[in-house]
């Protein structure tokens, strides 16, 4: 995929001092730098299962001695509250 991008000359020189030390060309720069940049931030953002419903366990909180026997049901009932 073809794409066209407008740099600031400061961008465009940084671009080009790296490529030149990497003896690599700017468009393997770029495509590298935002293939990092890009995974990092959506590991960053990935929501893991806990975190999902971390607002719902939060509010039933620890102390309940039932929560071993009744946790589906108590879970439940949470998931209806929220929806």
């Amino acid at each position: 995929m073809s794409m066209s991008v407008r740099l600031d000359k400061e961008t465009e020189s940084i671009l080009s001092k790296t490529a030149k030390i990497l003896q690599t060309s700017k468009g393997t720069v770029i495509k590298s730098s935002l293939r990092e940049y890009c995974s990092r931030i959506l590991e960053e953002n990935r929501n893991y299962p806990y975190e999902l419903i971390a607002d719902l366990l939060d509010k039933e909180g620890s102390g309940r001695g039932d929560l071993s026997i009744r946790g589906e049901e108590i879970l439940r009932k949470a998931f209806r509250r929220k929806g």
